[in-house]
């Protein structure tokens, strides 16, 4: 049986890890070489993740001029990725169950970047769509299991700064997959630009291998299909983790549809800017690099249900910045959300791992498959309030998902500690 992280409860829903734990020298904690090791290895791992998910999002005017296909069928290359990331990640976790952690994200980073580099030279348009399909099936071996890998080997004080960089590493991977390939695109083709972050991701997945160190904390399971279900249907039991599943669709579903249709309001009257200006707004993205691991460690001294609520309500605020006419308000409108919900998703993430117990890496599959349905639903749908009632109808809709997210926090926050009987030692409690 896997080692299971101890939580004992503690006055006002906090949890307290067994003293055992907490004393034992080989959990990771932040200002040690092997932390800074390891979050280098997971940092680069994040940014060749997220580069090579996204690399073909600017690219897809270049597709429909090369393959002869439509905007709708050209936007496949990043919807059939994400579809499929999203369905494989629920099994990635039991897969490291039984191969390793390390072994499995290794494997997830160097294949998808050979699989990126295989992108760049395809012919055909199907078989581009056919590399795109296994590339989400690919990634899906890191994500999950990353957070899965932080949940076991850090110390309870270091995971949400942990947690924090890693998540820095995704923000600055989206970002520069789509910068990278898409101004290389202007000078030397779309094919040169995906080959550039292909190799990046096969860099990064090297540094990765390397600098990773070995699990410690991860026993080995067998692969069963019952037991897997059986892993699942436990996270389900416990009170605090289907809603967190939950935050992590809303947090994701409210984020991409704010960037899926704020272009079309700045480049109409009266703003009229130009495509490179709203292309820019990713630049906002570097924000996340700060606020995921700033909020992750403050989550880690105060506590996560005293720190998350905030992150929805910052994204709340800056959504109803957006709503207003002077442009200077709209830009620290989506600078708001953009600090909140980096910020939420690494508070959210790390807690997931901290009540898991014994199926981390389950909950950590189901976190990731709610994220991304959220991105794909909600950002679906705020199209059809774009369409019948402009940007404020957008605004309103994502407005709603984040008060939605606001008062399961809340709720987060009243949760009742887990059971456990109290634990013998001195130790501080730990903020959950």
């Amino acid at each position: 049986m896997a080692r299971r992280e101890g939580e004992e409860a503690v006055s006002h829903g906090e949890h307290r890890p067994q003293t055992r734990e907490l004393e034992s020298p080989d959990f990771i904690r932040h200002g040690t070489p092997v932390f800074r090791q390891t979050n280098l290895a997971l940092f680069a791992a994040g940014v060749a993740t997220f580069g090579l998910l996204y690399c073909t999002q600017p690219l897809m005017p270049e597709f429909s001029k090369d393959y002869g296909v439509s905007a709708a069928t050209a936007s496949l290359s990043l919807s059939l990725t994400t579809g499929v990331l999203a369905f494989a990640m629920l099994f990635a976790g039991g897969v490291s169950d039984a191969w390793g952690r390390k072994s499995v994200m290794t494997l997830s980073l160097l294949s998808s970047a050979v699989l990126v580099l295989l992108t760049a030279m395809v012919p055909d348009w199907h078989m581009l769509l056919i590399l795109r399909a296994l590339l989400g099936l690919t990634l899906s071996g890191l994500p999950a299991v990353a957070m899965t890998y932080l949940s076991e080997e850090m110390h309870p004080e270091s995971i949400g700064l942990g947690m924090g960089l890693y998540i820095s590493g995704n923000a600055i991977g989206g970002m520069g997959g789509r910068l990278v390939a898409g101004v290389l695109t202007d000078f030397v083709g779309w094919r040169w630009g995906v080959a550039a972050v292909g190799m990046i991701g096969l860099v990064a997945g090297l540094l990765f291998w390397r600098s990773l160190p070995p699990s410690r904390h991860h026993v080995r399971q067998p692969l069963h299909p019952g037991q897997l279900l059986g892993r699942f249907a436990l996270a389900f039991r416990d009170a605090g983790l289907p809603w967190l599943f939950a935050e992590g669709f809303l947090l994701l579903g409210a984020f991409v549809t704010v960037y899926n249709y704020i272009g079309y309001r700045l480049l109409a009257p009266p703003y009229s800017v130009s495509q490179a200006a709203v292309g820019g707004i990713f630049s906002v993205y570097l924000i996340g690099t700060f606020s995921s691991a700033w909020m992750g460690h403050l989550a880690g001294r105060l506590g996560r249900r005293k720190v998350l609520w905030t992150a929805f309500a910052l994204m709340l605020l800056g959504v109803g910045l957006t709503m207003t006419q002077p442009l200077v308000l709209i830009v620290l409108g989506i600078v708001a959300v953009t600090f909140g919900f980096f910020g939420g998703h690494s508070i959210a993430s790390s807690w997931v791992g901290r009540r898991a117990g014994s199926a981390k890496a389950q909950a950590s599959s189901m976190y990731l498959f709610s994220y991304y349905m959220g991105s794909s639903i909600a950002g679906a749908s705020g199209g059809l309030f774009y369409a019948s009632h402009g940007w404020n109808g957008v605004a309103l809709f994502v407005a709603a998902l984040v008060l939605a997210g606001l008062l399961i926090a809340w709720r987060l926050y009243r949760l009742p500690p887990l059971p456990g009987p109290p634990s013998p030692g001195t130790e501080p409690p730990i903020p959950q």
